[in-house]
């Protein structure tokens, strides 16, 4: 096995430990992030009804920065604003296995900057 290969089947591990425990609702739905080596994508899914109600990624980004932290920032301002225009105030996290720094972070912070309550 390579070892990007168990890096891979570890995080989907963890994130299977966390999906476990989070789920989301028509109220409160999930913000899944999943983090490629290019590019964020980010999703507030209903689990409930098994929709999306709002979708985002830095391939939409026509400013592309020379740091990935900023185009992170970038989405989580653009995932807050789709939300509030989808009257969503508060979302639960799912960091889709991936540790909670550098982009993740950057990422959340900026949702919560955009004022979503985690």
């Amino acid at each position: 096995m390579k070892k990007t290969d168990k890096k891979t089947v570890l995080r989907i591990r963890r994130h299977g430990r966390v999906r476990s425990q989070v789920t989301g609702t028509t109220e409160r739905p999930r913000l899944a992030i999943y983090k490629s080596n290019r590019y964020i994508h980010a999703q507030l899914i209903d689990d409930s009804k098994g929709h999306t109600l709002a979708s985002g990624s830095t391939k939409e980004s026509t400013a592309k920065s020379a740091k990935k932290s900023e185009d992170a920032i970038w989405l989580g301002g653009e995932v807050a604003k789709r939300a509030k225009e989808a009257h969503i105030s508060r979302v639960v996290f799912d960091r889709g296995g991936f540790r909670y720094i550098g982009r993740v972070a950057a990422f959340a912070d900026a949702v919560r900057a955009g004022g979503i309550e985690f």
